[in-house]
Order: C-alpha cells, then structure tokens, then sequence
C-alpha cells in the first residue's frame, strides 16, 4: 500500500497591504496585526491631508517599532505598489479609496460605517472592477450572529413577533445606528423577506 501527501501551494512572498486611517486606533491596531502576521507586510500607511503624522514611521506611531513604511497622505502610489487596503475610515474616504482601489485593481477590505445609500452605490460600482470585502462587523461571533438572526427572523411569525435591536457604545462612537446595529438589522429583514429600508423606524 502506498500514501500520498498532499501540499497546498502558497505565495512565497508576503501579501502587501495599505492601511489607511494609520493614526487611529483602528489604524494602529491593524498595523500590529500586519507586523504579527508573518504572512503579511505593511507596504503603505495613509492619514487625510494636513494631517501632523505624514512622514512619520507608521510602525513607530502604531507602537510595533520602526518598519520603515512611512506615513502618506497620497493614496496613488501608494495602492499602485500594493495588494490589498485595509479601510477602517469615514464614508467620504472610503468611496475615494474604492475607487482608487478598483482602478489600481486590489483587494479592498471596508470596516466603514455610516455610509449612506449613496456611499453603498459608489461602493457596488467600484466592486465591479475589483474584490471588495465590507461589513458592519468584522468579529467572527458577530457574523455568526447575523446568521442565528436571520434564521430566528424566518422562523418566527411577524404577526406575533416584532424584533428591536438595542445597543449602547463608548462616548467615541461617530454613527448611530452602528454598522452592527444595521448588521443585525438586515439580517432580521433578510429573514422576513422585506427590506430594512422601508420598515425600519
């Protein structure tokens, strides 16, 4: 008898990754995790014009010791030598970086919330030049989460059951209701077959 072991091929060169907002919390935490992941390497860090961090070194800012990225507010050359962007930002920004990111056609990863329906157009339109990943949330136990509420939506009869969602955040919190908020919302209307939209109060 004889056995065979299987190999998966993979890159042998880590995936180079932007991220933007690099001066805020979000920003500096996602660039640890890039650091932490020998499978990954941080190959740009943008903040917004003006701001006091450009030229900065990003692995520096973020507290993972001196990586030699340094900080940009110019996305263009930054996503030309990329392949991915990690986006944790505001609406306006993240409908320039999905445009950016589609036109250098990169991954482009949106954990921003409070966008508006047309923030989410401009977004669908980008998505159809290159891969966009967005939620609401990205905890792995949200979104599993979001899949019990959809099934408890379905199951449960309208007429009987009403479903609230209710939450509470930090005083830093900028948009209400949060992207997890509006998560769990569409999940509950994608349960019932009708749209947050038009029964949400």
């Amino acid at each position: 008898m004889t056995s065979t072991v299987s190999t998966m091929q993979t890159s042998s060169s880590p995936m180079r990754l932007v991220v933007t907002g690099a001066g805020g919390r979000m920003g500096k935490a996602l660039i640890r995790a890039i650091a932490e992941n020998p499978e990954t390497v941080l190959s740009g860090a943008l903040v917004r014009e003006g701001s006091p961090l450009i030229g900065l070194d990003a692995g520096e800012i973020a507290g993972c010791g001196k990586n030699s990225v340094l900080i940009s507010a110019d996305p263009l050359p930054v996503f030309a030598e990329a392949q991915g962007v990690l986006d944790f930002t505001t609406p306006a920004s993240t409908r320039t970086y999905a445009a950016l990111a589609a036109q250098a056609r990169i991954v482009h990863v949106i954990g921003t919330t409070g966008c508006s329906e047309d923030d989410e157009e401009k977004i669908r339109a980008a998505a159809r030049h290159a891969t966009i990943i967005k939620s609401g949330n990205m905890s792995l136990g949200v979104n599993l989460l979001s899949a019990l509420v959809e099934q408890a939506a379905r199951a449960l009869s309208p007429s009987a059951f009403d479903i609230e969602i209710f939450e509470m955040h930090h005083k830093h919190k900028v948009d209400a209701p949060s992207g997890t908020a509006l998560l769990l919302g569409e999940a509950a209307a994608d349960g019932r077959g009708i749209t947050l939209k038009d029964h949400s109060v």
